[in-house]
């Protein structure tokens, strides 16, 4: 088996590649797992993940100018896909951060949280996002086995999904209000929080992932 991580110059990289191989171990997989920015190699993997880190329009822009959109998105079509962050933003038809148009693969937009947010006692909340925060499963998935409701993952964010179809949001958090983190829907799964940055949950979310025969 091979394992595909997208690399189009966006992201917390090697990271990602470290975790993944970790989790590889933990979870007694064979898999080559690579860091690659050829078409060729994305279109020959059998799963992938789509990191993403900073602004979603040098994210859209830096995919586009590395000739990867079209692998990216054949890749949706047939294979175990993983994307985190703004490598699971990008899935989405647009985002509020510099008018950006994403992939489409998933109907809905990229919120930005509201200024002057407030908790339930009154402090005011930081834009972005930033800490460990719960996720609560709203949905069962192959990818929760072994993680207990409301696990905590890590989040560094300002933007958030905004799915137009409910049926794709697997698990929600709070900042203070309720957004969906999770979405998923047949061969792809994506989170908002970053697994690489969540201990061992996010380990075994991986774990998951490369187990997974869909």
């Amino acid at each position: 088996m091979k394992t595909a991580i997208i690399d189009y110059d966006m992201g917390n990289l090697h990271s990602v590649l470290k975790s993944v191989q970790t989790a590889a171990q933990l979870a007694n997989v064979s898999s080559q797992i690579i860091l690659t920015s050829r078409s060729e190699d994305i279109l020959s993997a059998d799963k992938i993940i789509f990191p993403g880190q900073g602004a979603m329009p040098d994210c859209m822009n830096a995919l586009n100018r590395s000739g990867l959109r079209e692998a990216v998105l054949d890749s949706l079509k047939n294979k175990p896909f993983f994307g985190i962050c703004v490598g699971a933003q990008l899935l989405f038809e647009h985002s509020e951060e510099g008018d950006t148009a994403g992939l489409g693969w998933f109907s809905g937009c990229v919120k930005r949280f509201a200024n002057n947010q407030t908790d339930a006692h009154g402090e005011r909340l930081k834009v972005p996002h930033m800490g460990w925060n719960i996720v609560h499963q709203t949905q069962e998935h192959p990818f929760f086995d072994g993680i207990v409701q409301d696990e905590r993952f890590y989040f560094v964010h300002s933007y958030y999904f905004a799915p137009t179809q409910p049926e794709i949001v697997l698990a929600n958090s709070e900042y203070p209000h309720e957004f969906a983190c999770i979405v998923g829907k047949d061969n792809v799964f994506a989170t908002q929080f970053h697994t690489e940055k969540s201990h061992h949950a996010g380990l075994k979310l991986l774990q998951n992932f490369l187990k997974w025969k869909e």
